[in-house]
């Protein structure tokens, strides 16, 4: 999937944070009444009628000192400007329209990509009268919601999913050759990693522009094997780019790993795994992608006997519950194990398309089914009688049974472990559906 991505942009305290964990429908976000305080995540994956989008909220990136307030946020609208396909911007009918707004506003006026400007916490009548203000802005698609309610953005999801077209959700692109996606935090050496697989220049058949700007896709042909590489490595270099480093690594590691088949986590060995790279994690596994971790610099960690295991031990009990993925110590610098990772990396593509013939998977998982049954519930045995793979690009299973409501996420997990144990999906997210038989 190409992924649609929606940028939420307005000044602190309109409520961003609040729309955005209503579109996630989670809090994930940290909401309080100080400005600059959205710290958490700014980005997830949101659904509306069957249609799917990146969210990114840029609440968070707003330094705390005043003087500096309206360049930093100028910066943000701009970068979201550049990176996504459609912007959300949120204004608050309780203040009413402040010189920020209208600064923003004079910034997004000039965009082509659509806006939509959206008036927060208009959840009375006398608030809607005040809200007609927001018309002066001079956009066309305003709308009136209540965050907190959630009253007016269904409205508002209509308009902005309008854009997005079927083949932009279904296209997979050209699936014959894996892509794999080399993601992680600055500085932990994605560009070393790169450049020494990238060593052998005659290895390299062609250079193929990305279809994203700034993302550069390498096709490579080596020891017979064909695999495109997503660098997202390449930002541009702009002056005084370290500030928003963060901000510009996630959109683009967002967009990496709508294009590819697997993403390459890398992490600093001697920082160990951070939140940006968890919820970098759950992400790809949210979006079905296949992970590979690649512990690097390993050549700098101080080793005994059991460091790498017990480094692995760690590691995973950090990515729980999703830790069947492989852990590779590799290091850049020294070319240790590099084409290692691309081996494993082109096994993983094999796993998340591996289908079980469906006459081998009633086999092995009715016989687990039968060795632990499913809880009863309500006193009603629940009996699982049939399995089957879904046609899906992830690999997803049915299992028909009397009450697919009742199964709880152990039971899940239970045959999650089944699946994985009895057939190799290393590194892959599987699915599990209950349906009515």
């Amino acid at each position: 999937m190409a992924g649609y991505t929606v940028a939420i942009v307005g000044r602190p305290n309109v409520g961003k944070s609040t729309f955005f964990n209503r579109l996630l429908e989670q809090r994930k976000a940290i909401v309080d009444d100080v400005s600059g305080v959205t710290r958490d995540r700014q980005y997830g994956i949101a659904e509306w009628n069957g249609k799917t989008f990146n969210v990114i909220d840029t609440g968070g990136f707003v330094p705390r000192s005043d003087d500096v307030f309206e360049q930093e946020i100028k910066k943000q609208v701009l970068i979201a400007l550049d990176e996504a396909d459609a912007l959300v911007f949120m204004t608050d009918t309780a203040t009413g329209i402040t010189d920020l707004d209208e600064s923003m506003a004079d910034v997004l006026r000039r965009t082509t990509k659509p806006v939509y400007l959206t008036v927060n916490k208009v959840d009375n009548h006398a608030r809607l009268l005040e809200a007609a203000e927001f018309y002066s802005l001079g956009f066309d698609n305003v709308f009136f919601v209540s965050a907190i309610s959630g009253s007016g953005t269904g409205e508002l999801l209509d308009a902005v999913t309008e854009n997005i077209t079927e083949d932009r959700v279904a296209g997979e692109g050209d699936t014959t050759v894996p892509k794999f996606a080399i993601i992680g935090q600055p500085n932990v050496g994605k560009s070393s990693l790169l450049n020494a697989l990238v060593g052998q220049e005659r290895t390299i058949v062609s250079d193929v522009a990305g279809t994203t700007r700034d993302t550069i896709h390498t096709y490579y042909n080596l020891f017979q094997k064909e695999f495109i590489l997503i660098d997202t490595a390449g930002i541009r270099r702009k002056q005084k780019v370290h500030e928003d480093l963060e901000f510009y690594s996630v959109i683009r590691a967002i967009k990496a790993m709508d294009e590819a088949d697997v993403c390459m986590l890398v992490l600093d060995a001697e920082k160990g795994i951070t939140a940006q790279d968890l919820s970098i994690f759950s992400l790809a596994a949210r979006k079905g992608k296949g992970v590979v971790i690649l512990v690097n610099k390993w050549d700098l960690v101080e080793k005994a006997t059991n460091t790498a295991r017990d480094y692995e031990k760690t590691l995973k009990e950090r990515l729980a519950p999703f830790t069947d993925v492989p852990v590779l110590f590799i290091s850049a610098k020294e070319k240790t194990r590099i084409f290692k990772a691309i081996e494993i990396g082109l096994d993983v593509v094999e796993n998340r398309q591996r289908k079980i013939p469906t006459s081998q998977l009633n086999d092995t998982m009715l016989k687990a089914i039968a060795s632990y049954h499913p809880p009863v519930v309500r006193g009603n045995p629940v009996s699982i009688k049939y399995v089957t793979q879904l046609p899906t690009a992830v690999p997803s299973f049915a299992f028909f049974c009397n009450y697919p409501d009742d199964i709880k996420t152990p039971y899940r997990n239970y045959l999650e472990n089944k699946l994985r144990e009895s057939f190799d999906f290393k590194g892959v997210p599987v699915r599990i559906f209950f349906r009515k038989k």
